[in-house]
């Protein structure tokens, strides 16, 4: 038997943030049936749980494959520890492919200690810019993604990316950042991810370990508010402490079921 829910996450109402399922797992399953609930969730990512010493391990899948890192659906699997008091820790661990990833409970928000993913600045393959459909300021890329800076907040926001031919590019995905126009953030942005089966994700936690290394030089500031431009829209608590990246933000469960098929 295995409890699942579905969280919003970097949001503090439902039907906002990013939409996670969170899987609490009694015991291993195979990772073509851990793939089957990703796919038949139809999210973004779901997270699966299963505890490991004093803690748990992470995996996290789309509907079309396994990835290293995810923001969100770590973010939701911690609310979900806290709310159905199934941890009482302070902080929690999990135990993924990126190494050790730590939530805490701060006030009524949750941060996360997540590893920082810097860029360097690279030459963009033809397809990235034909797929982006815009000019750009800046590229960069890390072991996950394109990183791409534009000249303002409108054409991050009016972005209409060709997904087919992003979806050619050979990367996890696109990010595309500016500074913003609104006292209330430092910087917004939007992700891409047609290769993995997302076309743009609503709000994106690991996007944000390379988008704060980068606006932390550009800025000289290690504190930053982030708005994820998406339609659904998220807000993130950005602070930088060396090679870690801590994300902050709220999340709201909207479901929980039971899995029937084994």
């Amino acid at each position: 038997m295995a409890f699942i829910y579905q969280v919003d996450a970097f949001t503090d109402k439902p039907f906002q943030g990013n939409p996670a399922a969170v899987c609490i797992l009694t015991a291993p399953k195979e990772d073509q049936w851990l793939q089957n609930v990703a796919m038949e969730m139809n999210l973004s990512e779901t997270a699966f749980l299963f505890p490991e010493e004093n803690g748990y391990q992470i995996r996290w899948f789309t509907p079309t494959t396994e990835v290293d890192l995810c923001g969100h659906a770590t973010l939701a699997s911690a609310h979900i520890l806290w709310e159905q008091n199934l941890s009482d820790q302070h902080e929690i661990s999990f135990f993924s492919k990126s190494g050790l990833l730590k939530a805490r409970q701060n006030g009524g928000r949750i941060e996360l200690d997540f590893p920082a993913e810097p860029e360097t600045e690279c030459e963009a393959p033809p397809t990235l810019l034909e797929g982006i459909g815009t000019g750009v300021r800046y590229v960069g890329k890390n072991r996950f993604d394109y990183l791409i800076e534009v000249e303002n907040e409108e054409i991050v926001r009016d972005l209409k990316p060709n997904f087919d031919v992003l979806a050619k590019v050979e990367t996890r995905g696109v990010i595309v950042t500016s500074r913003s126009e609104s006292s209330a953030y430092d910087f917004i942005s939007r992700a891409f991810f047609p290769r993995i089966g997302i076309l743009e994700d609503p709000v994106t936690g690991s996007a944000h370990c390379c988008l704060g290394p980068y606006w932390q030089k550009k800025l000289n500031q290690s504190h930053l508010a982030a708005y994820q431009a998406s339609k659904r829209g998220g807000a993130l608590d950005v602070r930088m402490n060396g090679e870690r990246v801590f994300l902050g933000g709220e999340a709201v469960t909207v479901l929980k079921g039971e899995i029937l098929s084994e």
